[in-house]
């Protein structure tokens, strides 16, 4: 395949990208390097001769435009996004920008690219928009997200989701372009950026910080590693069908306080504290505005229609995310000495 992917440098974008080069795809990562995107995070696929990097805006149409044409791309993976809800509370005219403006730029350009393809080259463009389980909205202490499930996003960051991915089932009904949603569930693992809950757990665990955990701790989230969801990925792009949706999840239902605990718990066991339990740096703070209750994937449809399961439990692939982020301080320590060192966001209403 020719893989088109926006985002390539983000945290799950760069997996996409490692995972197809290993896999021998052709891959040009259209990145417009933001707080988030890492070239670093590449490293491990740049000497390759399959892939290419442009630095550029998905809402400049004329940069937009002229990837489609020197690329020639067989499959769209469109993961550029602002993804964080914090920084959505503070500032959500990023996110309509980015999230809305520049989806609506990147299905205008591909409708132009596939209409002028002919013959099998238009029979296999794909358009994948990949998205998240946060635009359903909140679920109680039972049930699952489908993909039939109604959308109720809550925060800033989940509505301009939804809005791409209305935009995206749009542009398959009005104009015919074969467009894949997936929705997934909370993205773990190595190069995550240090904002999220693990890698900020992790990183100031070990730093000897407070470990925040909002509320109380009993908002669940359903963790998916991170390459399993790369795998996920490249599986709907070979053999997803146009128009459907496939929601992607990793099993693993968590309260955010457990996981915290988890992430204590190894890092007492492979690199302890002088004294006590990294237990005691936990502490608890002000819940985030609007916070979503509980969010979990039921991911039946891909694991029967294509034959996608996850390779990792959360005890395997949280274990291997301590590991990577204690094995190389060099991606991390620079980005927690400049771009983002751990404050809090999304306090203001």
């Amino acid at each position: 395949m020719r893989l088109l992917i926006t985002g390539g440098a983000g945290f799950i974008g760069s997996a996409v990208v490692r995972r197809a080069i290993g896999e021998g795809d052709d891959v040009l990562v259209l990145d417009k390097l933001t707080y988030a995107g890492n070239l670093a995070s590449l490293a491990p696929a740049a000497g390759s001769p399959n892939y290419s990097f442009v630095r550029a805006d998905i809402c400049d149409r004329a940069s937009v435009k002229a990837a489609f044409e020197r690329f020639q791309p067989t499959v769209v993976l469109h993961l550029a996004a602002e993804s964080h809800v914090d920084r959505s509370i503070d500032g959500p005219a990023a996110f309509i920008e980015t999230n809305v403006v520049g989806t609506f730029v990147m299905l205008s350009e591909a409708l132009a690219y596939w209409r002028e393809l002919k013959g099998e080259a238009r029979e296999i463009f794909r358009f994948l928009q990949i998205s998240t389980d946060e635009v359903f909205g909140s679920l109680g202490a039972e049930g699952l997200f489908r993909e039939d499930s109604p959308y109720r996003p809550n925060s800033p960051y989940s509505a301009t989701k939804a809005s791409a991915d209305h935009l995206a089932r749009a542009w398959r009904e009005t104009y015919g372009l074969p467009t894949i949603l997936t929705n997934c569930s909370n993205n773990y693992g190595p190069y995550h950026f240090p904002e999220k809950l693990i890698p900020l757990a992790i990183l100031n665990a070990v730093e000897g910080k407070r470990l925040p955990v909002y509320g109380r701790g009993q908002n669940v989230r359903d963790w998916l590693y991170v390459e399993d969801h790369a795998a996920a990925l490249l599986t709907v792009a070979r053999r997803g069908v146009p128009g459907q949706s496939y929601n992607v999840g990793g099993r693993s239902e968590r309260r955010n306080i457990d996981v915290v605990q988890a992430i204590c718990d190894i890092l007492d066991e492979i690199r302890p504290r002088a004294t006590g339990s990294y237990r005691e740096q936990i502490e608890f703070v002000a819940d985030r505005p609007g916070h979503d209750l509980r969010y979990a994937i039921d991911s039946a449809k891909i694991e029967r229609e294509l034959g996608w399961r996850p390779g990792e439990s959360f005890e395997t692939g949280l274990r291997k995310t301590v590991q990577w982020y204690l094995d190389n301080p060099d991606w991390w320590v620079a980005i927690r000495s400049g771009r983002y060192r751990g404050e809090r966001l999304g306090l203001s209403g």
